[in-house]
């Protein structure tokens, strides 16, 4: 039975989300004990948990999942996604599931404690969602404590004073720290991660502004040899290791607080023609050295289910066609401020919002959902295969 929003903790309570409008929701806390601030979200995925918490796009956010069951699958070290900050909590509607699959080494609750990530069970995850996709996505905190030993003012105080997602660069945060020449290759079953084959493959410089681990299999299963630098690496550096293409990475925060210095960069990589292709975070800082916007949206997009259709003139006989695609994201390029030379190559058949753009007369183009996710599961590997032909 789900735990119900009430200002007094029902028997065997040991976790609470404390909403910043002082709303208090009760549940089965599980993972790592403490508290933990963040904006809540939703992801309608049914698969590939360990993924999402994991996913840097995810940093500060509490994710709250609309598929019922979680934790049959359990945990391995070849599911991350990243090794750094991803969601700092979850909300389940049921007990997490015992692990049940061939590729598990460790329960999801086990490995939730030992990454230091709150869970909150028994929370009706249908009223949660509707509360966001009404009101918009809240500030909380999340508290675990085996003896429900809460102090409720102070969990409220925490969430009000949080200052929330719009204007706060986390790229830095999640950014690896040093430059790193990828090895990894793509996946496969009973063979785990090949080894990159590097000489005689075109260069690609990846900027990593909260990366996944995936894109960069990708780009290497596409063909490429890959080099990763963070988020804040200079021009002349970047132009220093002599990139054939350059990639800009997925990324949690607000795009216009990132761009302040990732603008200049891209914008000047557009003047020296250099082919870039971005995604998610990178699509939205392509848009803006191209002269666009972004918005914070008012629910976001997350969920290995969304369509996306093709437009525009470039298309020519594949024009409408819809690819199902994976999305993480809860800013957007705002597709009415698209300056002229910019054109709008794909839009969510949710809601129109935009989701990809090429910029005339340059071998630049982003998309804001995620290929590497594969939820189609190859809808969009093209895109992969379109940048490493370019570098050609």
């Amino acid at each position: 039975m789900a735990f119900l929003a009430s200002s007094s903790a029902p028997k065997g309570a040991t976790g609470v989300l404390v909403l910043a409008d002082g709303t208090i929701v009760w549940g089965k806390g599980f993972g790592a004990t403490g508290s933990a601030v963040g904006e809540v979200c939703f992801n309608t995925a049914m698969t590939g948990y360990q993924e999402v918490m994991t996913d840097p796009s995810y940093a500060a956010q509490i994710v709250t999942f609309t598929f019922p069951h979680i934790g049959n699958v359990g945990t391995n070290e070849e599911d991350f996604e990243s090794r750094v900050e991803g969601a700092v909590g979850c909300i389940v509607r049921e007990e997490v599931t015992r692990q049940s699959n061939f590729r598990s080494e460790a329960e999801f609750v086990e490995w939730m404690a030992k990454m230091g990530k709150i869970g909150l069970a028994g929370v009706d995850t249908r009223a949660l969602t509707r509360r966001i996709r009404l009101s918009g996505a809240p500030n909380a905190v999340i508290a675990h404590d085996p003896k429900c030993n809460f102090d409720l003012d102070a969990l409220l105080q925490r969430a009000q004073e949080w200052p929330g997602l719009e204007g706060m660069d986390l790229a830095q945060r999640v950014s690896r720290e040093h430059q790193e020449d990828w090895e990894g290759g793509y996946w496969r079953l009973g063979h785990g991660y090949g080894t990159a084959e590097r000489e005689g493959k075109p260069h690609v410089v990846a900027i990593d502004y909260g990366s996944k681990d995936n894109i960069f299999r990708n780009l290497v299963k596409a063909g490429a040899r890959v080099t990763v630098v963070p988020a804040k690496t200079s021009l002349e550096d970047i132009l220093a290791l002599k990139p054939d293409g350059v990639f800009l990475s997925n990324g949690p925060g607000d795009p216009a607080a990132t761009g302040e210095y990732a603008v200049p960069v891209i914008k000047a990589l557009l003047e020296a023609d250099m082919p870039l292709f971005g995604i998610c975070l990178g699509h939205q800082m392509l848009a803006l050295a191209a002269g666009a916007k972004t918005v914070k949206m008012h629910q976001g997009h997350r969920g290995a289910n969304h369509p996306v259709q093709r437009v525009g003139e470039s298309w020519g006989e594949t024009r409408d066609l819809v690819e199902i695609t994976s999305m993480n994201h809860g800013f957007a390029v705002d597709g009415d401020t698209l300056p002229a030379g910019v054109e709008q190559t794909h839009v969510s058949l949710f809601d129109g919002s935009n989701c990809g753009i090429a910029i005339s007369g340059k071998r630049a183009f982003g998309v804001q959902y995620h290929p590497e996710a594969s939820p189609g599961p190859q809808d969009s590997f093209y895109l992969f295969e379109k940048f490493v032909g370019m570098l050609g």
